[in-house]
């Protein structure tokens, strides 16, 4: 890795964002028709090019976030968020990058807006030539018939995004990711405060959990709403930490308003809650397992009656595990057992690809709970159980995207770099560079995408054992030693 110093790194990684945004112009999830004529297919030869300069621009961007790790315990926390910045920046007025996912919420806050049920149908419904139109017409194969997968929340949004631009793709996009740039900034308080918390540095816990290239170009350039569930959460467990259950809980369950996953942190924040209260340890287990649940359901039932969606969101959270991705390992190893007994017996091989998913679903729920026991007993953080149960949840999961990566990945930005061992860290780093490959900027996952994310696994585990036993300061190589006194007393 070149040796540079935190600015040199900036404007590599700066230069690297304008190459992968430009190269998106051309090579972009671009939409089917954009009436103002910016976003518009340019010819073959002109998105192959730009293809081959969004990547070399991905890896510029990869190659300085790594080396910034290095140094970033020492950057004042003003000059990382100033890279930040640098980084995002030439992401904001590019097209869709990495996902065409964008065009569904808008097409989804079209049919909210003109009184479609969201939860029972899928963009397909929408006027080909009215609001949404557009949207609907950009929305990936699978994604044109199913219904919405979100919480009321979100859909509120992005009904408020389809009426101010009237559904026009170019500003409707600019919306949305607005939305998107607002998560990050809260993610990016929460990350401080958590960071705080632990007497870490934040400026190595922005490095993981914000500078992070995964999230840039799926949460700011593929505007996946994950950014805003995370954001959320997070904000959620900082108030919860600091006896601001209450509110916590109810930013946790509007954070499930989005997608579902969030509500796993319900389970840390009762941790919180039981270690805090009074009384009898049943009661406060009780009021541990109980009272952060009924604060977010309560807010959740007003979310749903407020915004008018319905509570069709309770039966269609399990629609995207009905679609099959390569990155699921469950879904991988029932498929391949279904089809063995299929070439042996004859039976059909959809039941035991469910019937494997459905244990490792299982095998999750277990390990979540393992991990709320460890931390009710003091041995582990909340935020960093959350993280760890998060990622748990993901490797179990039915289907797995890259950017799911970034649920447990956040949480654990602040902790994990707070704390003696590095290794969680050295894994998170190695996967945060290789996983972005996996998907073109078009949104399609090509075969050479497994390829190069291989081989940048292969590298960057070497990088992390020289790093570790080079002599420097590295956020995940060597960290500091433990404060000699504690921040709050929790592990």
């Amino acid at each position: 890795m070149w040796d540079m110093s935190a600015v040199g790194y900036r404007r590599l990684g700066a230069a690297g964002a304008v190459a992968v945004a430009g190269g998106g112009w051309a090579a972009g999830s671009l939409p089917a028709r954009d009436p103002w004529g910016l976003w518009v297919p340019l010819g073959t030869a002109t998105t192959v090019a730009a293809a081959v300069l969004a990547y070399a621009g991905l890896t510029l961007l990869i190659a300085a976030w790594w080396g910034y790790g290095r140094a970033a315990r020492e950057v004042p926390v003003r000059e990382t968020l100033r890279t930040l910045g640098w980084w995002a920046g030439p992401l904001l007025l590019a097209p869709p990058l990495y996902s065409a996912d964008v065009y569904s919420y808008i097409a989804q806050g079209a049919m909210v807006l003109e009184g479609h049920d969201v939860y029972g149908a899928g963009p397909s419904v929408l006027d080909p030539g009215g609001l949404g139109g557009d949207a609907a017409a950009s929305v990936g194969g699978h994604w044109t018939d199913t219904p919405a997968p979100y919480g009321p929340v979100f859909l509120v949004l992005a009904q408020a995004v389809a009426w101010g631009t009237g559904g026009t793709i170019v500003p409707a996009v600019l919306g949305m990711r607005l939305i998107a740039v607002g998560a990050l900034a809260l993610t990016v308080w929460a990350l401080r405060s958590l960071a705080r918390d632990r007497c870490g540095s934040e400026s190595a816990a922005l490095w993981l959990g914000a500078l992070n290239p995964l999230l840039l170009i799926h949460v700011v350039g593929g505007v996946h709403n994950d950014g805003l569930m995370i954001a959320l959460m997070l904000a959620g467990m900082v108030c919860a930490l600091r006896g601001r259950w209450i509110l916590g809980s109810a930013l946790v369950g509007l954070a499930a308003m989005v997608k579902s996953p969030a509500a796993v942190a319900l389970l840390f924040i009762g941790v919180i809650v039981a270690r805090a209260a009074a009384g009898p340890r049943t009661r406060r287990l009780a009021k541990g397992l109980l009272a952060p649940g009924l604060v977010a359901a309560a807010v959740a039932a007003a979310a749903t009656l407020l915004t008018g969606t319905g509570f069709g969101w309770l039966r269609t959270q399990g629609v995207a595990g009905t679609i099959h991705t390569a990155l699921s390992a469950t879904s991988d190893l029932g498929l391949g057992l279904g089809e063995l007994l299929h070439l042996l017996a004859g039976t059909d091989p959809a039941p035991v690809k469910a019937a494997v998913q459905q244990l490792g679903l299982a095998a999750a729920l277990a390990l979540i709970a393992y991990l709320a026991w460890r931390s009710l007993r003091g041995l582990l953080h909340p935020a960093h159980a959350l993280g760890l149960a998060l990622l748990a949840l993901v490797a179990l999961s039915p289907m797995v995207q890259p950017w799911y990566l970034l649920w447990g990945m956040t949480a654990l930005a602040a902790t994990a770099t707070a704390a003696p061992d590095s290794r969680v860290v050295g894994v998170l780093a190695v996967l945060s560079a290789a996983l972005p490959y996996e998907t073109q900027p078009s949104g399609h996952t090509p075969a050479y995408g497994f390829v190069l994310a291989g081989l940048v696994c292969v590298a960057g585990t070497w990088l992390v054992r020289r790093e570790r036993r080079a002599p420097v300061s590295a956020s995940y190589a060597a960290p500091p030693a433990p404060p000699a006194r504690p921040c709050d007393g929790r592990p």
